[in-house]
């Protein structure tokens, strides 16, 4: 939901200075491909927000409108070249309008993370009535408009669009939800499973609540952020030395460690029962913010789509990448410009025909850049009809298709787990997960940084004989325990490229200049899937229970929608560690009420164990299409 890709396309718009703008019609530019004007538009309660319509010079008749409403600045002028993440769309002819949320730079009201996405029964969101409201007032005020408004966004501006899926104008006749979240606890940005994500929420909150007319990056005193947040110690020190209370956002969410009310009201998605508008949501297999969101719109939606309106794109990207250009995943070569071909085959399309009457309606319910093959699938429906297949984990190190025999009766490989050294998520030093650095990067990045770690279990499978395909939603089954009373478990689904997978770019005799080594597919552990699940919430979200020491259970972990091939020859590996730091803040490892409050002296090492016998066979769960007769 951050601004990480957003910053970077509003540096591209000229967007970055937003509070600098006019309130009036900017003066004429002779290079301007658009008229401009910024307006303050009223909402419902009074309060107005900051909005920059531009209308296409070369505008000969009625246009639709096309909107964006963020929280991250608007346009101070004119694009006198078209930003090429706009290029296909521009080229059928839009009014593009741009609007800051209420609270934010010169729109007026109160800026709230937690309140933008509270419920209120029967009415939506903040979002949905301010939505509402502004698609109103465009449709009445704006001259040359066609009466079809379509929005669309990514991450926040996501959020936006898709909020409006809970009572949408009629005039609003396309929606766009890219990359949006729905659930702050369940599984987006700021938890995965109630597992606080650390180390994003700290730099997120502030980002977006320390001022009102800026985006504020937090200042570290550390090169290293891992060494930042372990020094840091228990999260409460954080605001002592830190935060000092003034961030709302990072309060709340300290005060609320369960699934309580205060995150079931803002579990938006829960009011997503049916396909209201033609919708194409978007979502990255690689996206490190909100992969989960546009998957349980599309799902919740399909519950009712009697006419095929409710769509889903999903492709090799980090958050909001198809926006840009993607050609390669990881130090994989894709083929193509992923992003470019979304932008000009599937959502340029879509928007034309809803929105302009031009072209046919899509006759397809999901289209999938499946990678492995590297080619876009289209399906009639999602998931596909595919044979769930277990993949099971042995005592040895292996991994194979064959359960654990009566041989393996007692088998089960141990670790240690300590606190005070867990395992980093991303290579270090870990840089500030603003601005820029190698945030939007690390889903896809290298494992061998910690395989062979004393607390990273490593099981990989022999060299596939053939392919193996694999297109649904994928889960583990862990049968585990911990000498203490909390305890989390980090499962990763990884494809490990053959050592010959590509020739080096180099000479023989020659060899590689500095750094070029590594940066090549041979050996390549590749992420497919990863997960964190807290043991304090193995048997309710809502009322967190201790664990016994040393008592076996099975820890089930969804790893989301997937479709990839596992190429022949390559190798299929399971990664399982207890620590994903500073991503995911430390479990303490003893249980205390509330995880967030916990003390120094409750962090203790704690011997883990994964079992692997015939009646607790741990193991992946991947839905494989079967090859064609």
């Amino acid at each position: 939901m951050a601004v990480t890709l957003l910053a970077l396309l509003a540096v591209q718009e000229g967007v970055a200075n937003a509070q600098a703008a006019p309130s009036v019609a900017a003066a004429p530019d002779s290079h301007a491909l658009y008229s401009y004007s910024e307006v303050m538009v009223p909402m419902r309660d009074g309060v107005r927000l900051q909005t920059v319509i531009m209308v296409p010079r070369n505008a000969t008749g009625a246009l639709p409108i096309l909107l964006r409403r963020t929280p991250y600045g608007v346009p101070a002028k004119p694009y006198t070249e078209m930003p090429e993440q706009l290029s296909a769309l521009a080229a059928d002819g839009y009014i593009l309008v741009v609007q800051n949320l209420r609270g934010r730079f010169k729109s007026e009201g109160t800026f709230s993370l937690a309140e933008d996405t509270r419920i209120d029964p029967g009415k939506g969101t903040i979002e949905t009535r301010d939505g509402w409201d502004t698609v109103d007032w465009l449709v009445k005020n704006v001259p040359g408009n066609n009466g079809r408004v379509g929005i669309y966004g990514v991450s926040y501006d996501g959020y936006t669009a898709a909020a409006t899926l809970l009572g949408p104008h009629p005039a609003l006749k396309a929606v766009s939800e890219q990359a949006s979240p729905v659930d702050q606890w369940m599984n987006d940005d700021h938890h995965r499973y109630g597992a606080l994500r650390l180390s994003y929420t700290l730099e997120y909150a502030v980002l977006e609540e320390a001022e009102k007319s800026a985006n504020s990056h937090f200042k570290f005193d550390k090169w290293d952020s891992y060494d930042w947040y372990l020094s840091a110690g228990p999260l409460s020190s954080i605001n002592d030395t830190y935060l000092h209370g003034k961030i709302g956002f990072w309060n709340e969410n300290l005060a609320h460690p369960d699934y309580d009310a205060f995150w079931k009201q803002r579990a938006w998605i829960d009011a997503v029962n049916s396909a209201t508008v033609p919708n194409l949501n978007v979502a990255g297999f690689w996206d490190q913010e909100d992969p989960w969101g546009p998957w349980q719109i599309f799902k919740r939606s399909a519950r009712s789509d009697p006419d095929g309106r409710n769509l889903m794109v999903a492709g090799p990207w980090f958050h909001g990448a198809w926006r840009g250009n993607v050609s390669k995943l990881g130090e994989m070569p894709l083929g193509e410009n992923t992003g470019q071909t979304f932008r000009r085959e599937i959502e340029a399309p879509y928007f034309a025909y809803w929105l302009h009457g031009k072209g046919q309606k899509p006759d397809w319910a999901a289209k999938i850049f499946e990678t492995g093959s590297n080619v876009w699938r289209t399906y009639k429906a999602w998931p596909p009809a595919a044979k769930a297949t277990d993949l099971y984990l042995h005592a040895d190190g292996s991994l194979s298709f064959v359960a654990p025999g009566p041989n393996e009766k007692n088998a089960h490989r141990d670790y240690v787990s300590d606190p005070a050294n867990p395992v980093p998520y991303r290579a270090r030093p870990i840089s500030p997960t603003y601005p820029d650095g190698d945030w939007r990067r690390w889903e896809s990045a290298d494992q061998r940084f910690v395989d062979h770690r004393p607390d990273v279990l490593s099981f990989v499978t022999a060299p596939l004989a053939s392919d193996v395909t694999v297109a649904g939603e994928v889960s583990a089954e862990l049968f585990a325990s911990t000498s203490g009373t909390d305890s989390d478990f980090v499962v990763k689904l990884i494809d490990v490229f053959p050592d010959d997978a590509q020739s080096p770019p180099w000479a023989e005799d020659v060899g590689p200049e500095p750094g070029k080594f590594a940066q090549s597919p041979n050996g390549y552990q590749l992420p497919i899937a990863m997960e964190v699940l807290r043991g304090r919430y193995l048997a309710s979200f809502e009322h967190p229970s201790a664990l016994k020491p040393d008592q076996p259970l099975k820890w089930a972990v969804p790893l989301r929608d997937r479709d990839h091939v596992f190429r022949a020859g390559h190798r299929i590996m399971v990664q399982v560690q207890s620590s994903w730091f500073p991503l995911i803040d430390r479990n303490p490892q003893t249980f205390v009420p509330n995880i967030n409050t916990a003390k120094a002296a409750d962090f203790v090492a704690a011997r883990q164990r994964i079992y692997t016998t015939s009646t607790m066979p741990s193991h992946i769960v991947l839905p494989v299409i079967e090859p064609a007769k």
